[in-house]
C-alpha cells in the first residue's frame, strides 16, 4: 500500500511517500481501506515532534479516516466487507488502508459522504465530550466558542446549537465570522479586538457567557475568565496560541467559576464504551439536519504535505480532507 511515513522530525515535506506492506489484521482490530483521512493540527505537531505522543519512527500520521470495511481480525463480530465506516485510527491514516480497533470504528449515516465522514470522530466526539459531558451545557445557555472556524469550533457550534444554547463565537477574520455564523452563532466576534469581552456582556445583559469552549488558551483564555458568567463553565480544550495560561484562583473563587479540563483522548481510554452513544447522538443529530461537517479544503492524497502547511497556515475553514 501507499503511505506517508515520518523517517525523522520535520515539517510535512519532510514526509516521505512509500510503498509499504499492507499491515496484517489482529485479534480485536478492523482494517479499513480508507476512501478520505482528515488533517489535524496536531498532525504537524507530531510530525515535527512537539506532540506529546512520539511514535517511534518510521511512523504513519494521521488519526481519522473513513472507508470500507477490508477485514475484520479474529474475536471480531459485526462487521461484514465493504461496509461504510469513519474510525478514530490513532495514527496510520495517510495511508490506504488502516488497521483500527474495532471499538474505535463506527457505521456512517446512509447520506454521509467519505469526506465529511473522516471529519466527524475528533472534532465532533471531543466537542460532544467537552459540552455534554464536562461543560453539562443546557437548553437556553449561553455558550461561548472561541476559533469558531476550526474544525472543532465548527462542531462545537453545531452541537451547541443543537442541545438548544445560544450561541457566541469568536474568530479572527470577517471570512471566518462569517462562516462561524453560517454554522449557527447568532454573533460572531473578532477576538484581536480588545472590545470583544464587553460585547459578550452586552448580549448577555451583563451576566456573561454560561460556558466557554476554549481551543486556543493565552490571552483569549484570560480574557475569557472576564466575560464568563457566575457558575460558568470554562472549557480549557488546547493551547493553539502556542501559550499555556495560569489563573489566579482568586478569580475562580470570586465568580463561582469552575475551570475544566477536556482531555477527550485519555477519556475514551478509560472509558472505551463511551463513545458508541456519542456516535448515536451524533449520527442522530445528522440525519435531522442539525449538524453538518463543513469541508473547507481536499486534497488528493499525494498532495497531503501541501494541505498540512495550508492547515498550518489557518487557510482552512471548518476542516481539511485528503481524499485516496
Amino acid at each position: 500500500m501507499r503511505a506517508w511515513r515520518v523517517h525523522a522530525w520535520g515539517e510535512p515535506e519532510s514526509m516521505r511517500l512509500e510503498e509499504v506492506e499492507t499491515p496484517p489484521v489482529g485479534p480485536g482490530e478492523v482494517r479499513i481501506r480508507n476512501r478520505a483521512a482528515a488533517l489535524n493540527f496536531f498532525d504537524i505537531l507530531q510530525v515535527q515532534g512537539k506532540y506529546q505522543l512520539k511514535p517511534p519512527f518510521p511512523f504513519i500520521p494521521g488519526a481519522e479516516v473513513a472507508g470500507v470495511v477490508d477485514a475484520a481480525g479474529p474475536n471480531v463480530e459485526g462487521w461484514t466487507p465493504g461496509e461504510r465506516v469513519m474510525a478514530i485510527s490513532r495514527g496510520n491514516a495517510f495511508a490506504d488502508f488502516s488497521i483500527v480497533k474495532a471499538s474505535n470504528v463506527f457505521r456512517l449515516p446512509p447520506s454521509m459522504t467519505f469526506p465529511e465522514a473522516a471529519a466527524v470522530p475528533i472534532a465532533y466526539h471531543t466537542s460532544y465530550f467537552a459540552l455534554h459531558q464536562r461543560g453539562q451545557l443546557r437548553a437556553g445557555e449561553t455558550l461561548l466558542v472561541h476559533a469558531g472556524a476550526s474544525g472543532v469550533g465548527m462542531a462545537a457550534i453545531q452541537i451547541g446549537c443543537a442541545l438548544g444554547a445560544r450561541v457566541i463565537a469568536t474568530a479572527s477574520t470577517e471570512e471566518k465570522r462569517e462562516f462561524a455564523r453560517a454554522q449557527g452563532a447568532e454573533l460572531a466576534l473578532d477576538y484581536g479586538s480588545e472590545q470583544w469581552v464587553d460585547h459578550v456582556k452586552d448580549a448577555t445583559g451583563g451576566v456573561g457567557a454560561d460556558v466557554i469552549y476554549d481551543p486556543v488558551g493565552g490571552d483569549v483564555f484570560d480574557q475569557s475568565t472576564k466575560c464568563i458568567a457566575p457558575e460558568g463553565r470554562l472549557l480549557v480544550v488546547g493551547f493553539t496560541s502556542g501559550r499555556i495560561p495560569t489563573i489566579a484562583t482568586n478569580r475562580i473563587l470570586l465568580k463561582n467559576m469552575a475551570v475544566v479540563g477536556v482531555l477527550w483522548g485519555g477519556y475514551l481510554q478509560a472509558h472505551p464504551a463511551y463513545s458508541g452513544p456519542v456516535h448515536a447522538a451524533i449520527s442522530s443529530w445528522y440525519e435531522q439536519g442539525k449538524i453538518r461537517p463543513s469541508i473547507g479544503a481536499v486534497w488528493q492524497f499525494d498532495e497531503t504535505p501541501t494541505g498540512l502547511r495550508a492547515l498550518a497556515a489557518r487557510k482552512v475553514l471548518g476542516k481539511a480532507v485528503i481524499v485516496m
